[in-house]
């Protein structure tokens, strides 16, 4: 299926897989490049050996050899002798590792890591950033002189080089940092080595020295998007906390170039997030766990053209798919890749005075509908909704509080992966115990395991996303750490040093993947109310982040673009096509097949109408109820077992049975409102998600309905239903009666006597 994960086996044995090779000496000859690896002791060294002789060609060749100092450095003697004739061996640089290689139109380029960092250890294995890179073209310079080099292939050359692998980049040799913690010891416990390419931004560069050599020895597998990693105390009890983002390398890019969905499934800005705790107990117990949340663009067939008159574009949703077959593929590979129940959190807006989101927002809830009708009752997907935008303006609201609920929910549904084990070694690598050769693989104490996954998006699935993962992220942190028994009780205070750590390593995050999608940091609002910043201060730096992604949006993001098309492999140049910087379009890759435009294809996607106007655009669509009568052919099959198969070996046990509720309501595409549906429904108020589709916003009031960014002052609108008090009383989050937010932002002490986390909830309520 085109949507699944790509995979190339390392076919090694566990007993038989190689030492990892982590530095690397590069020699050169008129004829050949002579790379020497070793191991991390130095007393294991490989050769391979590259071609200079070929003008348009890749030739590598991998010594079986394994040579110890004295031999390699014999080796190298004799290479230099046997090369006097056209200026022997020369060195030419040590480093770290290959990112790969590339050809434009003309020869290949090999591009190595030159400088290395060390910025964390996950299981004992190294993870490490990257410092300094360099370029060497592959043919030697009497090859080189006899090619006709055009400006076209140094502005390629140039596009490649604005890729900065120093900032956001990671890799280790021996820890596969592209799956989740979960995932690798499930499939080292299983015997399965699989190298995972959804995260690997060099895979393209690299795919063909993996296939010739069958290994992955030479290259460092790339991961794009956030790593931290501290260490933390609590009741003097040591424990290192990892915070990691994993950007997807499908349909990859900026913020108005990608959007929505692929034909194949992948949807913009896919970011995988994975929190770590691990820790060591004083009888040789090793403690882990984590939790894995997911963020992605709506699933729809969307776009935003930039434009230089208004800042915040027009949304086109596009006629496209009328039977959602996008949409169906993106959510059958997320239960491939994390298993069910998949819990959807959508944060967009839902009413607003020129429909916007709130179009999307119906579309999506169709979309949702109509899948869920080809799934048994237990593999449904979870839709819930929050207007979380205009509810973050009340002054009787706190927006954390009501994301910490839903955050408890979601980790009752999915659970957490958790493993205990005995070492007799502290030096012995976790990831030994989970070999399915191993004989101390008896070591393992316990296990649980995550089934399913919460998926948060809005718009731009970066700052109200980062605002909602933080408090899925604080929750979960409660629970890893009640359940590594380093918390005595489910609770921690809000002002607690870890509290504010974790949400310092959040904002980072948030910050990041916000530069990298969207062109500047996040609008980090909420996260300056929690720490009390001057309000003046904030809305200085929400405008000037404001500004600063419109500069980058518009001016910035076309050549960026371009450059990751580049390096991702996503355009291949060919001589005589048109080059990438002239095509029509980059929407919905590939945009160019063949060097063909976009708008030459044959099967383009049909013209989209345009609007002056700053509103929603929608091209011709047929309506909801012919939708929903597409063929046996475009229609879902249950593809969301109870147990997944050997494409999610990560999961082994079934979802928790889940209650569906029929939904019935009139739906009308064009029109931006949602179904009346109870948050709770009847005889369920203790479980949040009994029901397939939940709207927090639906009767209740908010404050107002002007747009997020300071530059949409829209006047003040009330809407007929209940107040964003009654609201709350309707979340019922102290168990059997509600909490009622009064205007001065405290909450009830006796109802929050009931929540789990109480505590932290009573520091939520005041904050505001």
């Amino acid at each position: 299926m085109a949507s699944e994960i790509e995979e190339v086996e390392d076919i090694a044995k566990p007993s038989e897989r190689p030492v990892y090779l982590k530095k690397f000496n590069l020699y050169r000859t008129h004829s050949y490049f002579y790379m020497i690896g070793q191991d991390k002791s130095g007393a294991v060294r490989r050769v391979l050996k590259i071609s200079r002789l070929e003008p348009f060609e890749l030739d590598i060749t991998e010594d079986s050899t394994t040579y110890s100092e004295v031999d390699c450095k014999e080796l190298l003697k004799r290479i230099d002798d046997g090369n006097m004739s056209t200026g022997g061996l020369k060195f030419v640089t040590t480093c770290y590792g290959i990112v790969g290689f590339i050809k434009f139109l003309g020869p290949y380029y090999m591009l190595l890591v030159t400088k290395r960092e060390k910025i964390g250890v996950i299981c004992g294995h190294a993870i490490y950033s990257i410092t300094g890179t360099d370029l060497f073209s592959i043919p030697n310079s009497t090859v080189l002189s006899n090619m006709a080099y055009s400006k076209n292939e140094n502005r390629y050359l140039k596009l490649l080089c604005t890729v900065d692998l120093t900032r956001d980049f990671f890799f280790s040799y021996s820890y596969n940092i592209m799956c989740s913690l979960q995932k690798n010891m499930r499939d080292h416990e299983a015997g399965h080595f699989l190298y995972e390419t959804m995260f690997v931004w060099n895979e393209f560069m690299t795919r063909g020295i993996r296939n010739h050599l069958k290994n992955t020895l030479w290259t460092v597998a790339l991961v794009y998007g956030f790593f931290k990693q501290v260490n933390l105390q609590i009741s003097g009890k040591c424990f290192n906390l990892i915070l990691i983002a994993r950007r997807s390398r499908h349909y990859a890019g900026t913020r108005y170039l990608k959007r929505g969905v692929t034909e194949e499934g992948y949807v913009a800005n896919d970011v995988e997030t994975e929190q770590i705790v691990i820790t060591d107990a004083p009888d040789g117990c090793t403690q882990i766990s984590s939790v894995v949340q997911n963020r992605g663009s709506i699933p729809l067939f969307w776009s935003q053209e930039t434009s230089r008159w208004h800042m915040k574009p027009d949304i086109i949703l596009s006629k496209k798919d009328p039977g959602y077959k996008a949409t169906r593929l993106h959510f059958i590979n997320l239960a491939k890749r994390y298993g069910n129940p998949i819990i959807i959190l959508n944060l967009i807006k839902i009413r607003e005075k020129r429909p916007r989101e709130s179009v999307l927002c119906a579309e999506f809830h169709n979309a949702i509908d109509i899948i869920n009708r080809d799934l048994r009752a237990e593999n449904r997907l979870k839709f819930l909704h929050w207007d979380l935008s205009n509810f973050s303006r009340s002054k009787t609201m706190n927006v954390l509080l009501i994301l910490a609920k839903l955050a408890e929910q979601a980790l009752k549904l999915t659970g957490i992966f958790y493993c205990q084990a005995q070492s007799s070694s502290k030096r012995k690598e976790i990831f030994n115990w989970f070999s399915s050769e191993n004989s101390e693989r008896s070591n393992i104490i316990k296990a649980s395991f995550q089934n399913g996954v919460l998926r948060t998006n809005c718009i731009d699935c970066l700052d109200r996303t980062n605002v909602a993962q933080f408090a899925y992220g604080l929750v979960a942190f409660i629970r890893q750490l009640n359940t590594l028994r380093l918390l005595d009780t489910p609770s921690i205070d809000l002002d607690s040093p870890l509290a504010d750590e974790l949400l310092r390593l959040y904002e980072m995050m948030g910050d990041e993947l916000a530069l990298q999608y969207g062109g500047s940091a996040a609008h980090n609002k909420i996260f300056c109310q929690r720490r009390g910043q001057w309000k003046a201060a904030t809305k200085s730096q929400e405008l000037f982040r404001i500004l600063q992604r419109y500069y980058s949006n518009t001016y910035r993001d076309a050549e960026k673009q371009d450059a990751i098309n580049v390096f991702l492999g996503h355009y291949k140049p060919h001589q005589g096509n048109l080059e990438l910087w002239v095509l029509d379009s980059d929407q919905h890759p590939p945009n160019a097949r063949n060097g063909r435009p976009y708008f030459l294809q044959e099967n383009a996607r049909s013209e989209i109408l345009r609007s002056l106007s700053d509103g929603i655009v929608l091209s011709e669509a047929k309506s909801p109820n012919e939708n929903a009568n597409v063929s046996k052919e475009e229609k879902i099959k249950p593809v969301f077992p109870d147990k997944m198969q050997d494409s999610n070996k990560g999961h082994s046990e079934s979802a928790p049975d889940i209650f569906t509720c029929k939904i019935q309501a009139s739906y009308f595409r064009f029109t931006p409102g949602l179904p009346d549906r109870q948050l709770f429904p009847k005889n369920s108020e203790e479980d949040l998600f009994s029901s397939n589709f939940i709207d927090l916003d639906w009767n209740s009031q908010s404050e107002n309905l002007y747009e997020e960014e300071m530059y949409d002052g829209y006047p003040v609108v009330n809407h007929d239903g209940l107040s964003s008090d009654n609201l709350v009383n309707e979340l019922n989050v102290g168990g059997e009666s509600g909490c009622s937010m009064q205007h001065d932002g405290e909450c009830s002490s006796n109802i929050l006597a009931d929540f789990s986390f109480a505590r932290m909830m009573e520091k939520c309520c005041s904050f505001n």
